[in-house]
């Protein structure tokens, strides 16, 4: 605590510095003013604590001084110093502002520092406490409801800014008069006074409420119902001291609950009926379809790569792209029909009034081509594809669940075929679905009985082609259906979540088999490991790549975790947090697949990254028709201009190799230096001659197995 002394009698600095200076007296400082405009100058300069003032009439520090002080350094407790015989002064000077006075006895080790501290505390609990009454009053004053108070004999003793606006007082007029006066009531049906709620409550000593057609009649004479809760105000003693009434106008609150109601059955983005009113639509077109014998159609519409404007874009204008999707159904179908939005990109139709199936298709084909039409977002046109599956009732279902999701069933048929098209639900598609619920339970069995191992293809230097680092790759043998590529059982595990698990076990055992080779003395290269969105998302991920370092001892700097660019850019703020935790833990970092996303060059500088990864499909045009060439080259620039290693992916033919190093390209990987093999079969190619001369024959045959996904 800094003390200011303001003063020149070097009696009393002396008994202040000695007193401050003892033991118990620790946490003090003394800093010292001659004049006040010095002491002033320096509580401008410094948080003060407490300020002793010394009373000199003949130095002109008298009462005058301390009230110039305290207008000039609000919030700052005065301590007068006076001498015997002065105590009048000192009354004087506690009119004007001084917390307390102190005679020169009171200058030794334990008076002084006592003093000091209780005033500061004082200080705090005041200054605490007009804070606490701030909150409370900005709290009251900030509910939306009104609140009135009153003591024990009926007076106002506060009302809130809402209470003022609803009954058409003023606070400062109102307080001090009589409730009846402010808040007058009447029953809504005989028109006779209603019963005091105030009085009600104080007698009763319990909540009470207004009857239920109370009305109150404002000062100007206005009349609205209200409804309200009275209770009791007690002491810290437990005596009833008064009353607070809180109410409202019930007449907002009816429309709050209208809009509550819309609210909670549509959709907040498109403002569409939601999944709720629509399966009740559903259900009044399914009954009265079955008294008229005649068909409905359900319709289930999912925008293609509706993800990449998203990630690219970002979710602001994505949710414009989905109003203008939802007004340019709207605008294509009769007012009968009902568009529904499902959540995402999901949109469900329900076709009320149909004749033939074939009317159904023949809306779903227009639909899909008005949505061809671009979208015109603030200052970007966009044009967004869909594909549409159909269920009719009744015989593709009886019942709203039934007819949605067969619907869904047909139009994830439309996506796996090609997109932008329609298909009727067939029940043949049910077997899919069947086979895919299979395949994920599979998966689950395969992880439960260790099923699944690692593959490890080499990334090498392409003027030396020397190994530099390694990328660890899942494969799964089951019992059942033998080897099944990663194509198949990848997706089924991201969509399921059993990619978390799979992913966590991949991380362990790749940096397992790294340290272990290490371990038998193979020079130490990196290990990379995908990493899907799902993972990378997962609040544990970041735990979890500590925990398979520390288990198996690998060093942070031997592991490269990859992502896509759509992982990156799905949420470049979190992304960007999460980036910074796994560099600061000293793993390196890889954009996958680069050149395939729609991640800009500003985004991609926000990134960590150490690593990019042209994709395959860059590589495979180089040939004697090189479209791609340019693009190759800006990639690999670019990736040079930045520090990133470059690494090109899935190259097959020694031209390719060429192509490569002649662009600056430093590193590569693929068939023709090695596919993906067992941990045994790795080491070997670390003792071999350089790589890519031994298994030129191998890749150059085409026949080759694709499994390094």
């Amino acid at each position: 605590m800094k003390i200011l002394y303001i003063g020149t009698d070097p009696n009393s600095i002396e008994k202040i510095r000695c007193a401050l200076q003892a033991p118990r007296a620790s946490n003090f400082e003394l800093i010292k003013a001659s004049t006040l405009l010095e002491g002033i100058e320096r509580v401008s300069k410094e948080k003060t604590a407490v300020v002793l003032l010394q009373f000199d009439l003949q130095g002109n520090l008298g009462v005058d001084s301390l009230e110039t002080f305290c207008s000039t350094a609000p919030g700052i407790p005065v301590l007068i110093l006076v001498k015997d015989g002065q105590e009048a002064f000192a009354a004087e000077a506690l009119e004007r502002g001084a917390r307390d006075y102190l005679l020169p006895h009171h200058l030794d080790s334990y008076s002084l520092p006592r003093a000091l501290t209780y005033v500061a505390k004082c200080e705090r609990v005041a200054d605490e406490l007009i804070a606490e009454k701030d909150r409370a009053l900005a709290t009251l004053n900030s509910i939306g409801d009104a609140v009135l108070c009153t003591d024990n004999s009926g007076r106002v003793t506060y009302l809130n800014t809402v209470a003022e606006g609803l009954l058409g007082w003023r606070r400062e007029d109102a307080i001090g008069l009589e409730l009846s006066q402010v808040f007058h009531i009447v029953d809504g049906v005989t028109r006779k006074p209603s019963p005091d709620p105030m009085k009600l409550a104080i007698q009763e000593d319990k909540t009470v409420g207004l009857s239920a057609d109370c009305v109150l009649v404002r000062q100007d004479g206005c009349e609205f119902a209200i409804a309200d809760s009275t209770a009791p105000i007690h002491d810290q003693s437990g005596q009833c001291v008064g009353a607070v009434m809180v109410f409202h106008d019930v007449t907002a609150a009816r429309a709050t609950a209208l809009q509550i109601s819309y609210a909670a059955q549509h959709d907040i983005v498109t403002d569409l009926p939601n999944r709720l009113l629509l399966n009740d639509r559903i259900s009044q077109g399914i009954s009265l379809a079955r008294r008229q014998n005649r068909p409905i159609a359900v319709m289930f519409l999912d925008l293609d790569h509706f993800k990449y404007i998203n990630d690219a874009l970002g979710h602001g204008v994505g949710d414009k792209l989905l109003q203008s999707v939802a007004k340019r159904l709207v605008a294509n179908l009769r007012s009968s029909d009902t568009v529904s939005r499902q959540g995402g990109d999901e949109f469900v139709i329900l076709l009320p009034d149909i004749v033939h199936s074939a009317d159904a298709a023949a809306s779903a084909k227009n639909l899909l081509h008005s949505l061809r039409e671009p979208h015109d977002i603030g200052e970007q046109s966009l044009v967004i594809d869909g594909s549409i599956g159909i269920s009719i009732y009744p015989t593709d279902g009886l019942d709203a669940e039934t007819l949605i999701q067969n619907a869904d069933t047909a139009m994830y048929h439309v996506k796996t075929e090609g997109r932008n098209d329609c298909q009727f639900f067939k029940e043949s598609m049910n077997m899919k679905v069947v086979e895919r619920q299979a395949l994920e339970a599979g998966i689950r069995r395969g992880l439960e009985r260790k099923e699944f191992f690692l593959h490890y293809q080499p990334m090498v230097c392409l003027s030396t082609r020397e190994i530099t680092g390694v990328e660890a790759l899942i494969r799964w043998e089951s019992p059942e259906r033998g080897l099944v590529p990663p194509s198949e059982f990848i997706p089924v595990a991201e969509d399921s979540g059993l990619i978390v698990q799979m992913g966590r076990w991949v991380l362990h055992s790749a940096c397992e088999q790294a340290r272990a080779w290490q371990d038998a003395g193979l020079p130490p290269v990196p290990i990379s490991v995908n990493v899907s969105a799902l993972e990378f998302r997962h609040l544990g991920f970041i735990d979890g790549v500590q925990a398979a370092l520390s288990e198996t001892g690998l060093a942070a700097r031997y592991l490269v975790l990859e992502l896509t660019e759509g992982v990156l850019m799905e949420d470049v703020e979190s992304t960007v947090s999460l980036l910074a935790q796994l560099k600061s833990l000293g793993v390196h970092l890889a954009v996958d697949d680069f050149g395939t996303g729609f991640s800009s060059l500003s985004y991609l500088r926000q990134f960590p990254i150490d690593v990019l990864k042209i994709d395959i499909s860059f590589v495979r045009e180089i040939g004697p028709v090189q479209t791609d060439s340019a693009i190759l080259s800006a990639i690999i620039n670019m990736g040079n201009s930045l520090k990133y290693r470059v690494i090109a992916e899935g190259i097959e033919i020694d031209k390719q190799r060429a192509y490569l190093l002649d662009k600056q390209c430093a590193e590569g990987q693929g068939y023709l230096f090695s596919p993906p093999l067992p941990a045994p079969q790795l080491v070997d190619l670390f003792l071999s001659e350089p790589l890519g001369q031994r298994s030129r024959k191998m890749a150059g045959s085409g026949n080759s197995p694709r499994y390094d996904s």
